[in-house]
C-alpha cells in the first residue's frame, strides 16, 4: 500500500480546520482530505489555507461537484495551488449529489456526459493546451491557462456506478470511492476502470484508487459507527466501517488495500468528539501499522 490519511469532515466549523491540518503536518500524516459538500465549506478556499497552513502534509479534496462551476475555473484553481504548492495538491471532481444541484438550478440531465466533457478539458488545460471544444455542457473557444503547472497532475474522479467508473477509467488519471465501498465493491470498481482505461486504449501511468473506510475508535466508538452506517442505510452490508484499536483499523485499511485500493483514507464519524486526536491515531497508530 503507497498511500494513507484521515478526513476532515465539513461537518465541523471552518474555523476548526487550521488546528486539525496543524497537527496533521506535525504528526506526519501522509494525507488529509477535505469534502465540498452542499452547503457547507468550499473545497478550494479550504485546500489553499490548508496548504499555506503546512508544509508537507498532501491536501486531497474529493470532490468538487462540476455543475456548480465552468471548466476554466476550475483549471485556473487547480493551476494556481499546483504551481503555489507544487506536488502537495489533489484534486477530485465528480458530477455531485443530483438532489443538491437541483437545490441551485444546476442539475444536469445527463450528468455522465457533463463529467466527461469537463475531465477532458480539464485535463488538457493543466497540460497547458490551447482548447476548443463544443460539447454539450463544456464550451470552450481558444482557451489556455497563463499559468498551467509546471509539472504533470493527477486529475481524480469520484465515480460509484459502472458507467461512472468506466468514464473514470477513460477519461481521469484516478478514482474516488466513498467510504459505502466494502473490498468487494472495490475489486469490482477495478474492473470497471479498467475496462474503461482498455475502451480508450491508454496504457499511460498507472490509475490509483482512493477509497475512504469509515472509521470510529475510543469511547462509544461501536455506537458511533453504528449510528452512521444506519443513518447512511448501509448498517447491513458486510466489510463496511470499522470500530475499535489501531490493529482493527489497520486490519481493514488491508482488506481494502489488498482488493485493489491505493491509497485509504480514514473518515471518521460525522460526531467524532476529537478530530485533532482522530489524526494523531491514525498517524501514530494505524500507519505504522498499513506502511511499509
Amino acid at each position: 500500500m503507497t498511500g494513507f490519511g484521515a478526513v476532515f469532515r465539513p461537518q465541523l466549523a471552518p474555523e476548526r480546520l487550521r488546528a486539525v491540518v496543524r497537527v496533521a503536518d506535525e504528526v506526519g500524516l501522509d494525507e488529509l482530505w477535505l469534502w465540498e459538500d452542499c452547503f457547507r465549506e468550499g473545497g478550494i478556499s479550504t485546500a489553499a489555507a490548508a496548504l499555506a497552513w503546512t508544509e508537507r502534509v498532501r491536501v486531497g479534496v474529493g470532490l468538487l461537484p462540476v455543475p456548480l462551476r465552468n471548466v476554466a475555473l476550475t483549471a485556473m484553481e487547480a493551476a494556481t495551488l499546483h504551481r503555489m504548492f507544487p506536488g502537495r495538491a489533489v484534486l477530485g471532481v465528480g458530477h455531485g449529489v443530483q438532489d443538491w444541484m437541483g437545490q441551485v438550478g444546476a442539475r444536469a440531465e445527463s450528468p455522465v456526459t457533463l463529467l466527461r466533457e469537463h475531465l477532458l478539458a480539464l485535463r488538457s488545460l493543466l497540460r497547458g493546451d490551447r482548447v476548443t471544444v463544443k460539447g454539450r455542457y463544456v464550451q470552450l473557444d481558444g482557451v489556455a491557462l497563463d499559468w498551467p503547472p509546471q509539472q504533470a497532475v493527477e486529475v481524480f474522479a469520484g465515480a460509484t456506478g459502472p458507467r461512472s467508473l468506466r468514464l473514470a477509467g477513460e477519461a481521469a488519471d484516478g478514482t474516488v470511492l466513498t467510504a459505502n465501498t466494502a473490498p468487494d465493491g472495490v475489486r469490482r470498481a477495478r474492473r470497471l476502470i479498467d475496462e474503461g482505461r482498455a475502451a480508450a486504449g491508454r496504457d499511460d501511468d498507472a490509475h490509483r484508487v482512493v477509497v475512504y473506510l469509515l472509521a470510529a475508535t475510543g469511547a462509544g466508538a461501536r455506537e458511533r459507527l453504528r449510528a452512521e452506517l444506519v443513518a447512511e442505510g448501509v448498517a447491513d452490508v458486510p466489510g463496511l466501517g470499522v470500530a475499535g484499536d489501531a490493529q482493527a483499523v489497520a486490519d481493514a485499511v488491508l482488506r481494502l488495500a489488498e482488493a485493489g485500493a491505493d491509497t485509504v483514507i480514514l473518515q471518521p464519524t460525522g460526531d467524532e468528539p476529537d478530530p485533532e486526536g482522530f489524526v494523531r491515531f491514525a498517524a501514530e497508530q494505524v500507519r505504522p501499522l498499513v506502511v511499509v
